[in-house]
């Protein structure tokens, strides 16, 4: 009786085998139909295949189902060319599934046979897997496609499958880092900003600087992850580092002064700035910045001369002309609190009267900034403190009208 039954065990496994190998094979014939090929079929038919004993071990099991996903981008593919609409999101999901079912079947054709050679069967896949990095309708249109609907998660997943090609064994370094490959590794730190993934997104920033690829921007971004982390060594050697490779560019001088003056290291910044103007002296950013700490220091003289100097450099330079406008209101401000400070009544209103002459001169530095940069309402707002504190009700209803618009 054990007999009868091992024999029928033995019957129900060999036909179980060759079952699975049937599926396997109806499965291609559906994907590779010329007229109205059965993806979802194809799909069906091989998913047992891919977890039976005897079928999911075999390279060739792997292939057909990468295959299908192959396949079915190809089908779709070829419907856009056409100028047909179709689902971006299936045709994406189709090949990072063959992508990974052909990574699969492709470490199992590697392997030793019982007399130890290695015969791959499937030479195509590293050319199948090579067009899905140099073809951009399929890995990079995903990835940008999951990017424009914000799911960077996702994108992140994508992207960083394109990136891992170039790496691949097969591929033996065959393929070279380009302006593409860089790009993609870009949007796929900028993904992983969106997505709050700060690590991530510095190791990417980190691996562009020095590609050539966005390097002013890919600084800032990393300036900001070392922000977010509070990494104060980071971020300031990220500011030094961006600060040396673009002199000409004054925001990680701006951001690097701020970092001095917030921790009150402000001889350092001095020295700092001013070695950056004795490399950059015609810059009128650098300039504006020297005004502006100048202005902390309480050096209202020397913050003058550099925003004049400012100026000098760039008469265009909005912020320049308010900075002068701002020591002129600061400096007013002063004096009226002083002002209220003094006893002697006719010696307090001269102080007061003195406190608008010198309000009023701030007001033609807020013109010219204002017509450097006509968008900026926080020059315009001031403007009309002005005129109302000095009761200049004409200009004051004016720029009034201009604000509500």
């Amino acid at each position: 009786m054990k007999k009868i039954i091992l024999s029928m065990l033995l019957v129900l496994s060999v036909a179980l085998v060759f079952a699975q190998k049937a599926n396997v094979s109806k499965a291609k014939n559906k994907a590779l139909m010329v007229e109205s090929p059965d993806f979802s079929g194809a799909r069906e038919l091989i998913k047992p295949a891919l977890e039976e004993a005897t079928t999911k071990d075999l390279a060739s099991t792997w292939y057909v189902a990468g295959l299908i996903g192959y396949k079915e981008s190809e089908a779709l593919m070829a419907k856009a060319m056409l100028g047909q609409t179709i689902d971006a999101d299936v045709k994406g999901k189709a090949v990072m599934e063959s992508y990974a079912y052909f990574i699969k079947a492709n470490e199992l054709d590697q392997l030793p046979d019982a007399k130890g050679k290695i015969k791959p069967k499937h030479k195509d896949i590293k050319a199948k897997i090579k067009e899905y990095y140099t073809v951009q309708q399929n890995l990079v249109a995903y990835g940008a496609y999951l990017f424009e609907k914000k799911k960077y998660d996702e994108t992140i997943n994508v992207f960083e499958t394109f990136l891992a090609i170039p790496k691949l064994p097969m591929m033996n370094n065959e393929i070279k880092e380009d302006s593409t490959y860089y790009m993609i590794k870009y949007y796929t730190a900028i993904a992983a900003t969106n997505a709050n993934k700060n690590d991530k997104a510095i190791t990417l920033y980190k691996e562009l600087i020095g590609k050539n690829y966005e390097e002013l921007n890919v600084h800032q971004l990393l300036y900001e992850e070392y922000t977010k982390k509070k990494d104060t060594v980071n971020f300031v050697k990220t500011l030094k580092m961006g600060f040396e490779k673009f002199p000409a560019e004054a925001w990680f001088l701006q951001n690097l002064i701020n970092y001095y003056i917030f921790t009150n290291q402000l001889k350092d910044a001095m020295v700092y700035l001013n070695n950056a103007i004795e490399k950059e002296p015609k810059l009128a950013q650098y300039r504006y910045v020297k005004g502006n700490l100048e202005e902390t220091l309480g050096n209202f003289d020397n913050a003058l001369i550099s925003f004049e100097k400012a100026i000098e450099l760039d008469p265009k330079l909005a912020d320049a002309y308010a900075g002068i406008g701002r020591l002129y209101y600061n400096k007013a401000v002063k004096i009226f609190e002083d002002a209220n400070d003094i006893k002697d009544l006719k010696l307090a209103n001269a102080a007061k009267k003195k406190s608008d002459e010198v309000f009023a001169q701030s007001i033609p530095y807020f013109k010219k900034a204002i017509e450097a940069n006509p968008t900026e309402t926080e020059y315009k707002r001031t403007l009309k403190t002005l005129y109302y504190r000095l009761k200049m009700d004409k200009e004051f209803e004016a720029i009034e009208k201009e604000l509500n618009k």
